[in-house]
């Protein structure tokens, strides 16, 4: 579509919207896509309507089509911004100890699991739109960059077998799924407990594991 196009478009969606703040449109895109994020995380993909979206929005329905086209479309948006880390230059790599490194590295995921609670758990659960392709791409990615990531965090990201360390801290990952799952949806652990779930079995793989591969 050309982008005169698009402009009249959304236009015209504002104008048929009720009156509210004129927002530009990343803050409308961001307004959005948080209520969608709130919606996946309350109910299955397919109770998910974009007419209820747009009303809890307060924008048109055809904004939605706008920012997103259809609702798959809005849902790789979420799962890209559910499993999206923040930026390295935003980050402090903790120091210390081995176990204070870890006890930092674990509250820093945990601190990205409670963000969006049930939503992170279902999307990284599986819990959307089945066995996606994209959806599985988006989220091997992810697995990957976190598990780079958690290895700048512990202090081994130099090491020459990082590749099987990556795999290693993956496997993990999914006890990490598992944990936010029991504390987040069933409610059966609080943050604390699994915080000290995944500190012990980090430590471990810092202290133990690692060393029998990276050597």
């Amino acid at each position: 579509m050309p982008a005169h196009s698009e402009t009249r478009l959304a236009a015209a969606a504002e104008a048929d919207a009720p009156a509210r703040r004129r927002l530009d449109p990343d803050e409308r895109r961001a307004q959005i896509l948080g209520r969608a994020i709130e919606m996946f995380g309350e109910r299955p993909y397919a109770a998910v309507s974009t007419a209820e979206l747009a009303q809890r929005a307060g924008v048109a329905r055809g904004l939605i089509n706008h920012y997103f086209g259809n609702k798959r479309d809005l849902y790789l948006a979420v799962v890209r911004r559910m499993v999206t880390l923040p930026k390295p230059d935003n980050m402090v790599l903790p120091s210390g100890t081995d176990r204070e490194r870890v006890d930092a590295s674990v509250a820093w995921l945990l601190d990205i699991i409670g963000e969006h609670g049930s939503t992170w758990v279902k999307v990284t659960g599986h819990e959307g739109i089945g066995d996606d392709p994209e959806v599985q791409r988006i989220l091997d990615e992810a697995d990957d960059a976190a598990a780079a990531r958690l290895l700048d965090m512990v202090g081994l990201s130099g090491s020459q077998h990082s590749g099987e360390l990556r795999a290693l801290v993956r496997a993990y990952g999914g006890m990490v799924k598992t944990a936010g799952r029991e504390w987040i949806i069933r409610g059966t652990l609080t943050r604390e407990q699994v915080h000290i779930l995944l500190a012990d079995m980090l430590f471990a793989l810092v202290t133990t594991s690692f060393p029998k591969i990276d050597r």
